[in-house]
C-alpha cells in the first residue's frame, strides 16, 4: 500500500465509525474548515476546477518534494467533500500525487457514492484529477 492509500484507508477506518451516511457527510461538511484557504489573488478562472455544479477552486505547490493544496467552495458540503480529497493528498510526495488513479475510491469505500448524485460524483472526480494535475506540473 503506497502511503495515498494508507492515508485514504486511515480516512475511511475513522470515518467509518460513525453510525451512517448523513453522519458522514456532516462530519466531511465541517471538514471544509480546515481546508487552507485561498491567498489573495488565486480565486482566478484558472484556479476553477472544471465540470462542478458549485465552483470550486483548488491551487497547490510543492514545498521540499511534498504537496501542499488551498481551496474554496461556494457549498460547504462540497468544500467539506474537496477538504477530504486534499488530506489525502496533503503533504505526499509530488511524484505519488502525480501518480494517483484516475478515480479515487473514496465514496465507495465510505458508502457515499449511492448518497451523493452522479453531477457531484463527477465534480468530485475532476477535483481528484487537479488534485493529480497541479502536482503533475509542479
Amino acid at each position: 500500500m503506497n502511503p495515498v492509500e494508507a492515508r485514504q484507508s486511515e480516512f475511511v477506518r475513522r470515518l467509518r465509525v460513525l453510525p451512517g451516511t448523513q453522519e458522514r457527510l456532516s462530519t466531511l461538511a465541517d471538514r471544509g474548515r480546515k481546508l487552507p484557504a485561498l491567498r489573495d489573488g488565486e480565486r482566478t478562472e484558472s484556479a476553477l476546477v472544471p465540470g462542478c455544479v458549485s465552483r470550486v477552486w483548488l491551487t497547490g505547490e510543492a514545498v521540499n518534494g511534498h504537496m501542499r493544496f488551498r481551496g474554496d467552495c461556494e457549498s460547504a458540503m462540497v468544500k467539506g467533500l474537496a477538504a477530504l480529497l486534499c488530506a489525502i493528498v496533503e503533504d505526499q510526495l509530488v511524484a505519488d500525487v502525480a501518480a494517483l488513479p484516475d478515480e479515487c475510491p473514496v465514496w465507495a469505500d465510505l458508502g457515499l457514492d449511492g448518497e451523493l448524485s452522479p453531477t457531484r460524483l463527477r465534480g468530485l472526480a475532476n477535483v481528484w484529477r487537479r488534485l493529480r494535475g497541479i502536482a503533475s506540473e509542479s
